[in-house]
């Protein structure tokens, strides 16, 4: 079986930062899928699932109601590693051309005073927020993007060296 591209990413060499993950024609048009990284994965500890719950709420509606960007927005949602988010977008802009939008939307968790959409009747599992850590990871994380936006790394993925056989086998990390 193939390795999917997003495990072809070094783990162990990934910083936080807004990476695309992967672009996709889809029905003759282009979508883009953004690593919207928080944690280093296997070094630091993740994010809490709590307040990732409240990341994912309100970053979504501030997304989704945003005048340049509403129509683009695909998706939002938590990487299953709990280290960051997938953002999916159509068309093709670099991660430095979503830089802004991103560092706005963490910018505006600090401004919320509730959770959207944390009901029973809107969230599956409404009583799982963190409304208080959603906003340090947010703060945390927009002024890790404001202090350094200047470097590259945080918009250029580390690829996985792979090795190949003469005859062309590849041998994947497990």
């Amino acid at each position: 079986m193939e390795l999917i591209q997003s495990f072809s990413v070094d783990h162990t060499r990934i910083i936080p930062g807004i990476f695309t993950s992967r672009e996709d024609n889809v029905g003759g048009s282009t979508v883009t899928t953004y690593d919207i990284r928080l944690k280093r994965p296997n070094r630091e500890p993740v994010i809490d699932v709590a307040a990732m719950h409240s990341l994912e709420h309100i970053i979504a509606t501030f997304l989704r109601n945003d005048p340049d960007w509403k129509d683009d927005i695909i998706y939002w949602g938590p990487m299953g590693c709990l280290t960051g988010f997938y953002l999916i977008l159509k068309g093709s802009s670099s991660p430095r051309d979503i830089y802004d939008l991103v560092l706005r939307a963490f910018k505006s968790v600090s401004e919320a005073e509730t959770v959207p959409g944390a009901t029973p009747v809107n969230c599956g599992n409404y009583l799982m927020h963190n409304l208080g850590m959603a906003k340090w990871y947010a703060e945390e994380f927009a002024d890790y993007l404001e202090a350094n936006c200047g470097h590259p790394e945080i918009f250029e993925y580390p690829k996985a060296e792979r090795l190949v056989t003469d005859d062309g086998q590849q041998f994947y990390d497990s």
